[in-house]
C-alpha cells in the first residue's frame, strides 16, 4: 500500500518477517501493541490478531517465500477500520475461502473465519509476489 493514498494521520506499520512459523507470533504481539497503542477496543483487536495469524500461516504454509526468506506483514487503521496485508512470494494457487469443509478435516477453515471477521479481504498479485489485504470493522 501506498501511503501517498492514505491520510497524513495514518501511521502505516510495514514489517519483514523470516518465512517462519515463528513470525506468527512476533507480527501478533506488534500488532497487539500497536492496536493498544491507538485504543482498539479487545474484541476488533483479538480479530484483527487472528486475520493476520491466519493470513500469515497460509502464506507461510502454501506460498514460497520472498527473496530472500521473507515474508511482509503490514497493518493500519483508518475510517474503514483495521487493515492487514499479507506479500508472499506467490504460490500455484490462489487464496479463497472454503464454505462446506468436512468436520473431521484438518486444515481449510483459515480464510473462512477471514471472510467471517473481515468486512471484505482481497488478493492482489503480480508477476512475483501476491498480497492478502484485509479490513477487520473497528
Amino acid at each position: 500500500m501506498s501511503s501517498a493514498t492514505l491520510p497524513a494521520d495514518v501511521s502505516i506499520v510495514d514489517v519483514v518477517l523470516p518465512h517462519k512459523v515463528s513470525a506468527v507470533a512476533d507480527a501478533r504481539r506488534r500488532l497487539a501493541a500497536y492496536l493498544e497503542r491507538y485504543r482498539v477496543a479487545e474484541t476488533p483487536s483479538d480479530d484483527a490478531q487472528l486475520v493476520l495469524s491466519e493470513l500469515l500461516s497460509n502464506a507461510i504454509r502454501y506460498a514460497p517465500a520472498l527473496p530472500p526468506g521473507e515474508v511482509r506483514a503490514a497493518w493500519w487503521i483508518d475510517k474503514a477500520g483495521i487493515h492487514v496485508e499479507v506479500t508472499d512470494g506467490r504460490g500455484d494457487t490462489e487464496p479463497q475461502a472454503i464454505s462446506d469443509t468436512h468436520p473431521e478435516s484438518i486444515g481449510g477453515r483459515g480464510l473462512r473465519i477471514v471472510d467471517i471477521l473481515t468486512s471484505s479481504w482481497d488478493v492482489r498479485t503480480a508477476a512475483n509476489h501476491r498480497t492478502v489485504h484485509a479490513i477487520i470493522p473497528n
